[in-house]
């Protein structure tokens, strides 16, 4: 019988295992993972396409779960050869639905070890982190949205934290899988005309993301998804 040490030892691993990936990632992997790897790949990766479409779809989506769920580099790169691969449409869907599974994983991953622990210490405290807990259950749904729509805020980051506060999971995928569409849809649209770029021997301009035409609408999806608890503050409402 495994002892209680043991038990919790076990519940740690596996985001002790993501976390050793990430940092082994960070440093052996650096610009692998990179727009020079895309462009020097391009010919084979379109005509593997051509004669094998769904087992590219299979490696792309297995890929990009795989750096979002390590934490690895290579995120933006992904997302941009999803629009290069698949177009704009299948790009942006398959670019969520990477995303979001791999945002799942990691998730799931933090709740198991040590987000069970916190949430439970959170949900026995009192005084003001018990105020927190309650605050961040109310206005659970605004704050996920914030996490995904601020560009300030790392993806991994809105991974982790909701899953160490105690956030419901089926509140975290949905709004993960929603939060995400406008940044897919920027990075997808970057990606289409990749081809033309590559072939001006130039590299993808992600800079493209601080815009004012691109990021002043999502500056606007999260102000709208911090409304209901600005509304909530104004009215002297619970502290938050």
């Amino acid at each position: 019988m495994k002892t209680p040490r043991a038990r919790r030892l076990l519940r740690h691993a596996p985001l002790a295992v993501v976390l050793m990936v990430a940092a082994l990632g960070a440093v052996m992997l650096g610009d692998a993972l990179s727009f020079d790897t895309l462009r020097d790949n391009r010919a084979a990766l379109l005509a593997f396409r051509d004669a094998n479409f769904a087992g590219l779809v299979l490696i792309f989506v297995g890929t990009y779960v795989g750096i979002v769920a390590f934490s690895l580099p290579g995120a933006a790169v992904a997302s941009v050869t999803g629009g290069f691969l698949f177009g704009l449409a299948l790009g942006t869907v398959f670019n969520v639905l990477s995303a979001t599974i791999g945002a799942a994983a990691i998730f799931l991953v933090a709740r198991w070890g040590p987000g069970r622990a916190l949430s439970a210490r959170m949900d026995a405290s009192e005084g003001r982190l018990q105020r927190l807990r309650e605050g961040l259950r109310e206005h659970e749904i605004s704050m996920l949205f914030l996490l995904r729509l601020v560009p300030a805020v790392p993806f991994f980051v809105a991974n982790l934290l909701p899953a160490l506060v105690g956030v419901r999971f089926w509140n975290f995928l949905w709004t993960t899988a929603l939060g995400i569409v406008p940044g897919a849809i920027v990075f997808t649209w970057i990606g289409v005309g990749l081809g033309e770029v590559f072939a001006r021997g130039e590299s993808p301009d992600l800079s493209l993301v601080r815009e004012p035409y691109i990021l002043g609408p999502i500056l606007g999806l999260c102000a709208l998804a911090a409304l209901p608890i600005l509304v909530k503050l104004l009215r002297g409402g619970k502290e938050v």
